[in-house]
């Protein structure tokens, strides 16, 4: 095989509404919005674009896991922010190498889950 894929370069999601949708994910996650163009609307997920359609009946999508650095920081302002996570941050697995990952669930505006999630090394003091 000579053709090799790359990263993602888009993620599409359904949503029930535009403008709460762009509210939730720009102003409330902080994504950066690219644009919006009638029924649809784009955001920068760290050079994967995150691709929002409205539709009468979102269909259950994946869950979108977001990188932070880290967790607890992410999980305490993204709850100032309003966000109602299911549960506090949960230790997920530890490596053999004893890195940790850690993961956060959450809903968005039409109740599709999405996480925030990050590893944590080794103290090695």
């Amino acid at each position: 095989m000579t053709v090799q894929l790359g990263v993602i370069g888009q993620i599409a999601r359904p949503v029930s509404d535009i403008p709460t949708a762009v509210e939730f994910y720009g102003k409330v996650l902080g994504l950066p919005h690219l644009y919006t163009f009638g029924n649809l609307a784009f955001f920068d997920c760290g050079g994967i674009r995150l691709f929002l359609s409205a539709t009468e009946r979102p269909a259950d999508p994946s869950i979108l896991y977001f990188k932070v650095d880290d967790i607890q920081v992410a999980y305490d302002e993204l709850r100032e922010r309003g966000v109602e996570f299911e549960d506090a941050p949960q230790l997920i697995h530890r490596h053999d190498d004893g890195v940790e990952e850690w993961m956060a669930f959450f809903p968005d505006p039409d109740g599709h889950l999405l996480a925030i999630m990050a590893q944590v090394l080794p103290d090695t003091a």
